[in-house]
């Protein structure tokens, strides 16, 4: 009899839990035609139908729910056994971030790395989903959190701290003075992820409104709503400095709040030997401590742009 087709098993299963083959196959690196051939053909070799195909997306017959059920776990033990030995192919570096720091924090200063390392040829996934390393052959990641993953190493690079921005275009509009020394709750504010606003108010005096213009569940579309002159914005300062900088965004206060979360260096006992992940580990801590030094954001210099 011949072997279980272990590849299409996984497309299986990985179309299954997402409900949508787009997915799927971007998570194997696949084109979504490659992957719906390789469900026709254990559909074939087994001689059900696995899915019904819909407008959004895909879902399991019956037949479909029982291969599930019998294969889902065993292949997630294979995973889980091949983990331990799965490392990027010599000279290649595979690192997961969010996508907003990678182009805020990363992405500027990744040219002084290949400079440091041409030898390494790098592997960047962006997203806000975390990597699971058990599953993924991704050799480390940048995450912003609360420092304690579980069976994972976690280098601490810094620090986020938060401050009330606008746009230069809400600042002249509301006819502000800056730094602003009324209360912001009477200016219309954009309710962050974490709900911070309490804090802030709490730390620095005053009371949250009742309600808030919008509020959004990432920081990357709230930095957005900012831009675009909706209301003020609890900015964080890692990911919104670009914006800062390319005056898009004026700080409206030169006191800060600290973040309950930091960004760390994350990666798997695996990837302890990987001399790639070695030399970033070295390479990224020069780089934090470099930032650190810099301090947060000059509130002066944003006020600056804002009057031009």
């Amino acid at each position: 009899m011949a072997r279980a087709p272990l590849a299409a098993l996984q497309a299986f299963v990985l179309a299954a839990q997402y409900k949508n083959l787009s997915r799927a196959a971007e998570r194997l690196n696949l084109t979504v035609s490659a992957l719906s051939h390789q469900i026709r053909a254990l559909e074939q070799r087994l001689g059900q139908r696995l899915f019904e195909r819909g407008p959004r997306g895909v879902s399991l017959t019956a037949d479909g729910e029982r291969l599930l059920d019998a294969v889902a776990s065993p292949l997630e033990s294979i995973e889980r056994a091949l983990a331990p030995v799965k490392t990027s192919r010599e000279g290649a570096l595979s690192l997961s971030m969010m996508t907003t720091f990678a182009s805020g924090w990363l992405v500027p200063r990744l040219p002084r790395f290949v400079e440091k390392h041409p030898e390494l040829e790098l592997q960047l996934h962006s997203g806000v989903a975390l990597v699971d390393f058990a599953r993924e052959p991704v050799d480390a990641a940048l995450r912003f959190g609360p420092g304690q993953w579980p069976g994972l190493n976690a280098v601490h690079l810094f620090d986020e701290w938060i401050a009330p921005v606008a746009s230069p275009g809400f600042v002249e509009r509301h006819k502000l003075a800056l730094p602003v020394s009324s209360d912001l709750a009477r200016l219309p504010l954009l309710g962050d992820p974490g709900e911070r606003w309490k804090d802030w108010f709490d730390l620095h005096g005053g009371a949250p409104p009742r309600r808030y213009v919008a509020s959004f569940g990432d920081s990357e579309t709230l930095h957005r709503a900012a831009v675009e002159g909706l209301g003020v914005a609890l900015g964080r300062m890692v990911t919104a400095r670009p914006l800062i900088h390319a005056g898009r965004l004026v700080v409206l206060v030169p006191e800060r709040l600290r973040s309950e979360w930091s960004y760390y260096l994350v990666y798997p006992p695996r990837s302890a030997r990987h001399a790639g992940v070695a030399a970033f580990r070295e390479w990224v801590l020069e780089e934090a401590a470099v930032y650190q030094a810099g301090g947060v954001v000059d509130a002066q210099q944003s006020r600056k742009k804002a009057r031009r």
